[in-house]
């Protein structure tokens, strides 16, 4: 079979799931109630600060709507949506290794032109014709994407079977996510800007709708319409952007755009900022709203209203990856525009210590995470803007591993804890949820950046190439290094608080503490199998191992940065990199003591530092008041205020010229009226009045007897006749 000609069918399948859902879901899901999505901590009577959780699910819930876990007709949702990814899955692993096996990998399936002989003028003047086809292209880079969008979906889709299997609406949610499949491999199988829009576009509509999906609470529908609204912004870049681009270049098409830019035509911008940076920093713009870069990132923490398996495929394993796959897609163009690059480095390195910052106390588990892949995704943007795109690809795919793995053993803990997400009411289920504990230890280690783990190699490789890169500098590298130190805190203080220590669970939720069923804890043994094994695939130089340790970077580096490639067998400086990486994982070491010591030997440390440094920690706990600064100027400021500003202008202004203009009408129309009634009737009923006047004399003289008329001709002659004899 050729799996090549048929990547068109890897989206189809995701897009099928989705339509019998939402279409026909109803029927699928025997709800005894409407489908209104109700989240355990609501329906139950839980503390009034269950509004902002994920409410896991409380073993009353379980118990109480354990009827709808067997039912056949479930099972058939069960078994479809899951499976429809993983028929993707299959499909992709077996197009990936028939390209593998090509000399020349790439590969292009074009479907039908989807929009064609649209006028656009060009930059120069001409006029060219827009045109866009529905076709797919298969390359090392959406290779990888697509393994890990299905790969990664599958696992999660599994994992919701157990998470979600006491919720209504479970049909529904369903049908989101396989949408969300759909879309996502749109946006990374595209071979050209516009078809990556759709999906770009699409991914945005399905977290709106997942974020959201207890759309009773007014704090998830909130976070599901801020997380539209913020993404929208970014994507008014990326629309001027790509007009913008076709206006320079005549194409939208990945391949011919790739062509035009390595061709010789156009050469780096060094001098100034031209109109490629111009297109390149637009895409960016597009990208900070898609990838939670600062100051577009504040919807993403908000996201974690939505389920805990949304935030794992959206929010840490795909989505918020697409605007790194853009800009890493876009490679050609951002090479030949390196004041755009020193852009995109800076933001991705304030953006990744500002997170990061903010995570340090954070109290919800999940906000945590949250602010930990806002950290990791300005990473992966430093490593883009010092031009080592397969690196920023590489720590993209290993953190989809450890980062899914986090948020689904997250998940997992607030299963088990009835629904709390405070990391203060926890503690001590180090032994009552094992198999969490351990997979969400790999995940921790790997993120911390311990050797020999995913996120280790993968982090490693970044602060190696800001250091060394000629576009790179050592203040970025150790921004990037004090992140990973924070990271590493931060998330050694999340299990010290969650698993270690005194228990701190309430009563209520220490009755039913138990682990999650197997349909939960085994995908979180895969992904934390993935997360020790896939950072293997590209070690460090300085290791000096044999080729088959730098299979990531070979399989990228070719498409992505043809340059380096050719530049690749250099003489690399091995003990600078090593010297580098012990320094790396010293930092990370002291981060995870120092968490240790704070929060499980000086338990009063914490609180103490809070005290002594409090303006410090109101910053940090408020998140650097961005939100509130953000309510300040726009919500309230241009929003309301705005809004208002512009409500007066309208009455008084617009409202007020169109109805002064119609008492002018009616003014002028009345007086117009009178001069008509008075003046021009007047002067005609005048005239006919002088007429009738002066025809009375005539009236007695015209009386229509012929008698009278010649009894007048004869009085006339003699009068006449009289009047001549009197002269004579």
């Amino acid at each position: 079979m050729n799996f090549l000609d048929l990547i068109w069918l890897i989206p189809l399948f995701p897009l099928c799931g989705a339509l019998l859902m939402l279409l026909s879901g109803r029927l699928l899901d025997p709800q005894p109630v409407s489908d209104v999505a109700v989240a355990p901590g609501v329906e139950h009577t839980h503390d009034e600060h269950d509004h902002h959780h994920d409410h896991g699910h409380s073993h009353s819930h379980e118990h109480g709507s354990h009827h709808h876990r067997g039912s056949p007709l479930k099972v058939l949702v069960s078994l479809l949506c899951p499976g429809m990814v993983l028929i993707s899955f299959l499909l992709s692993a077996g197009a990936v290794w028939q390209l593998a096996q090509q000399t020349v990998r790439v590969h292009e399936v074009i479907q039908f032109t989807w929009l064609a002989g649209l006028p656009f003028h060009m930059a120069d003047g001409r006029l060219a014709t827009f045109t866009a086809d529905w076709g797919f292209l298969l390359d090392p880079l959406s290779a990888v994407m697509i393994l890990v969008v299905t790969g990664i979906g599958f696992l999660i889709h599994v994992y919701s079977i157990g998470y979600m299997a006491h919720d209504n609406g479970y049909y529904r949610f369903f049908g989101y996510m396989n949408l969300f499949i759909f879309f996502m491999l749109m946006l990374v199988l595209a071979n050209n800007y516009t078809l990556l829009f759709v999906g770009w576009e699409g991914v945005g509509l399905c977290s709106y709708l997942l974020i959201g999906f207890y759309f009773h609470k007014k704090s998830a529908a909130d976070a599901g319409k801020k997380a539209f609204i913020v993404n929208r912004v970014g994507d008014a870049g990326f629309i001027l952007g790509m007009l913008l681009m076709f206006s320079v270049l005549g194409t939208v098409r990945f391949l011919d755009v790739n062509a035009a830019l390595r061709g010789g035509q156009f050469h780096a911008e060094t001098a100034g900022f031209g109109v490629l940076s111009a297109i390149a920093l637009l895409f960016f713009i597009g990208a900070t709203g898609k990838s939670a870069q600062f100051p577009l990132y504040v919807w993403l923490p908000d996201a974690m209203e939505g389920p805990t398996p949304v935030s794992a495929l959206i929010h840490a394993a795909t989505m918020v990856t697409a605007g790194v796959y853009m800009v890493a897609r876009s490679s050609a163009l951002f090479q030949l525009t390196p004041q755009t690059l020193g852009i995109v480095a800076v933001i991705g390195a304030f953006t990744a210590i500002f997170a990061a910052s903010i995570a340090l106390v954070q109290n919800d588990i999940k906000r945590v995470l949250a602010y930990s892949t806002v950290s990791q995704l300005g990473y992966m943007f430093l490593a883009l803007g010092v031009g080592a795109y397969w690196v920023a690809i590489f720590h993209l795919f290993t953190h989809a591993f450890f980062k899914a793995l986090l948020f689904l053993c997250s998940g997992s803990v607030i299963h088990a804890m009835g629904g709390e997400q405070d990391m203060r009411h926890m503690g001590g289920l180090r032994d009552k949820i094992p198999i969490t504990y351990w997979t969400m230890l790999i995940g921790t280690l790997a993120i911390a950046g311990v050797p020999g783990l995913a996120g280790f190699f993968s982090k490693d490789e970044i602060l190696w190439q800001t250091y060394s890169s000629p576009l790179g500098s050592h203040a970025l590298w150790a921004v990037g290094l004090a992140t990973a130190g924070l990271t590493a805190f931060y998330m050694w203080r999340l299990i010290a608080m969650t698993f270690y220590g005194k228990s701190r669970v309430s009563a209520e939720a220490a009755a039913h503490i138990h682990e999650s069923p197997a349909s939960m804890t085994l995908p979180l043994s895969v992904l934390a199998a993935g997360s020790v094994l896939v950072g293997w695939l590209s070690v460090p130089k300085a290791f000096n191992l044999s080729e088959i340790f730098y299979t990531f970077e070979r399989w990228l580096n070719p498409l992505l940065a043809p340059a380096a490639e050719a530049a690749r067998e250099v003489a690399h400086d091995s003990g600078t990199e090593f010297i580098l990486m012990l320094v790396s994982v010293a930092v990370a070491g002291i981060g995870i003591y120092v968490a240790y010591y704070f929060y499980q030997v000086k338990l009063d440390i914490p609180d103490s530092l809070a005290r002594t440094f409090r303006p410090l920690y109101n910053m940090l706990y408020h998140k650097w008041y961005v939100d509130e600064i953000y309510d300040f100027l726009f919500v309230n400021g241009l929003g309301k205020g705005g809004g208002e500003a512009l409500g007066a202008f309208d009455r008084n202004v617009v409202d007020g010229a169109v109805n002064g203009a119609g008492w002018l009408t009616r003014f002028s129309s009345r007086v117009s009226m009178w001069w008509d009634t008075w003046i021009v009737d007047g002067a005609v009923r005048l005239g006919s009045f002088t007429v009738k006047l002066l025809s009375y004399p005539v009236c007695i003289l015209q009386t229509g007897r012929v008698q009278a008329y010649a009894l007048f001709v004869v009085v006339g002659v003699l009068v006449f006749f009289g009047y001549y004899l009197a002269g004579k």
